[in-house]
């Protein structure tokens, strides 16, 4: 157990507290099931779509699908380490690299996207419950002449959303364990759901070699993609790949802090993620592909094949499916962190379940529906370029803990506002903000770039860097924080951490 001063200490709350080895109750399956339930959702059902429009055929677009998220499963697992090992969330760890006090930057730039993705999930959800109760009732979604204004949506659809925000808002509330029951209870359906939409698919469209032929994937892309280049492609989609769960890789330790060991934490990893991944994004490949045959047009949103089925039950059924999903993913990967990280900001006033209700009102007032009409260029340009770019805290982070404090943390001295991990009286670590800014500076001008689709003119240089941004990010912010670790070197910061600091809960 912690030293009972640090209880009240300006930065701690029970719900930023070390977890106990008597309180870890997450197994192997528990963080297999977590990443399922995230995985399943619509953005990996459509993640093929780009690559194959480009002139991929299905199996490199799987290919790099399978290899990004093995790449991101090196820094997942590695920032996941501290977490089990010392039962502490995201921004406590963040602490002993950027200070007591400058944890609360790279915590709030992780939060920003968790708050998009949130508003983004928590409308699809909504739309699937108002498309589910059309069905049910029998009647017609609402007309352009039925919006109310401002607001832009009908007072059907404004019910749908609010009511499917109060079903995640209320899982918050009920706690961590709420979340691990629903992840756990939701990864066999959901798993169940796929596979039946593929044994649909593959039975309606005359078999996988017809459905997923060369001559059948052209069609989905619009062409046979004869002059397509294949390695000029292969960088930018591999980034995009990495940069979708590169939020995930720095937060880990939310919910690894409850594993019963590394072993469990590892494996349930490797279970979870780059296979499920890569099973749905298979999924939405030959479903999508079979749309061709079986309706003579591609259709890559499932919400819009789901209208094709005549059958009320399998659409309800569908839908019911589809908003599990959308609330399995929404919870784990997009509320979570940013209720930690809103926790982190003042703990004696916010903790973890007002943190949980702040993230939803950002959800509201962002307005979703409205972001969700260019979804492409939010999802695929904004978050996810937004999130490669956060690759350079997974630098500073893994540098932090493995090479300069070889995995040795004083958990107690994480929590007080002046000591080990403050740096000096600010409680701000120069070196690891600089660091962050040296590895996210190269790469802003490309991000514009692509951003605006092109209306923003750079030099050629910064679009081939924004090429590879999570790995620029990654790699140069990490090499930066060490070397201004060793050429200014700070006892504050580095104080001598040889041998077991003997107030940790720690586990190997």
């Amino acid at each position: 157990m912690s030293n009972p001063d640090i209880t009240h200490s300006v930065l701690y709350n029970e719900d930023l507290a070390p977890v106990s080895l008597a309180d870890r109750s997450w197994s192997m399956w528990a963080i297999a099931a977590l990443w399922v339930g995230m995985a399943v959702n619509i953005p990996t059902y459509t993640l093929a779509s780009g690559m194959i429009s480009q002139g991929m055929n299905w199996g490199q677009a799987l290919f790099v699908i399978a290899l990004g998220n093995m790449i991101v499963l090196i820094p997942m697992i590695l920032n996941a380490h501290a977490g089990t090992r010392y039962g502490i969330p995201f921004p406590v760890l963040l602490r002993a690299s950027f200070g007591t006090i400058g944890a609360n930057i790279p915590a709030l730039m992780r939060a920003l996207v968790a708050c998009g993705w949130f508003g983004i999930q928590t409308w699809i959800g909504g739309s699937a419950i108002y498309t589910l109760l059309s069905v049910i009732f029998v009647f017609e979604p609402a007309g352009a002449a039925e919006m109310l204004p401002v607001i832009g949506l009908s007072w059907g659809q404004l019910f749908s959303f609010l009511f499917f925000w109060a079903i995640n808002i209320g899982v918050i509330l009920a706690g961590i364990n709420t979340i691990k029951w629903l992840e756990t209870l939701a990864a066999p359906f959901l798993l169940l759901i796929g596979l039946g939409l593929l044994w649909w698919a593959v039975s309606e469209g005359g078999g996988f070699a017809k459905v997923l032929s060369e001559e059948t994937v052209a069609l989905v892309r619009g062409g046979l993609g004869q002059d397509f280049n294949f390695w000029a492609a292969f960088w930018p989609n591999l980034t995009a790949m990495v940069g979708f769960w590169a939020t995930l890789s720095l937060n880990i330790p939310d919910f690894s802090r409850y594993a019963f060991s590394q072993r469990h934490q590892m494996l349930g990893q490797l279970i979870g993620l780059p296979t499920t991944m890569t099973l749905f994004a298979f999924i939405g490949i030959t479903v999508t592909s079979a749309t061709v045959l079986i309706f003579g047009e591609v259709i890559w949103d499932p919400v819009l094949l789901l209208g094709r089925f005549e059958s009320p039950v399998v659409i309800g059924f569908a839908l019911f499916g589809l908003t599990i999903a959308t609330l399995s993913t929404n919870i784990a990967a997009n509320v979570v962190s940013p209720a930690n990280d809103f926790s982190n900001l003042w703990p004696r006033v916010i903790n973890f379940k007002r943190g949980g209700i702040i993230t939803g009102i950002i959800g509201i007032i962002i307005f979703p529906w409205k972001l969700y009409s260019d979804l492409s260029n939010y999802i695929f340009t904004w978050l996810i370029g937004y999130s490669a770019l956060l690759g350079s805290i997974g630098g500073v982070m893994i540098v932090d803990y493995f090479v300069l404090r070889k995995m040795r943390l004083h958990v107690d001295e994480l929590y007080r506002r002046v000591g080990l991990y403050s740096f000096g009286k600010r409680g701000i670590n120069w070196r690891a903000l600089a660091a962050i800014a040296i590895g996210i500076i190269p790469n802003i001008p490309g991000f514009l770039d692509q951003a605006s689709g092109g209306t923003i003119s750079v030099p050629d240089i910064f679009k081939t860097i924004y090429t590879y941004t999570w790995f620029v990010s990654f790699f140069l912010a990490g090499f930066s924080y060490f070397a201004f670790s060793r050429l200014f070197p700070s006892e504050a910061g580095f104080a001598a951490e040889s041998g077991e600091p003997n107030n940790s809960i720690k586990i190997s």
